[in-house]
């Protein structure tokens, strides 16, 4: 299995709990040579205040331990 296919894999194992508050989360672009994941939060996610605290201690955290190639991930 490739990287992005992890990347991929990892997402939807947090995609559940994104969607439990009406938010859900896209793969954009994996940037291999830099290690950044982009993504972007749509629904509630999208205009949520908490949507960096989600897309850093969530998304991120989560990512960079199923995956050890990625090292920032950023929402565009």
């Amino acid at each position: 299995m490739d990287t992005k296919e992890k990347i991929k894999n990892a997402i939807e194992e947090v995609r559940p709990s994104l969607q439990a508050d009406g938010g859900d989360v896209q793969l954009m672009e994996w940037n291999e040579d830099e290690g950044v994941v982009k993504v972007q939060l749509m629904g509630m996610c999208a205009g949520c205040p908490m949507a960096q605290v989600t897309l850093k201690d969530g998304i991120e955290k989560h990512l960079k331990k199923q995956v050890p190639e990625v090292k920032k991930v950023e929402s565009v």
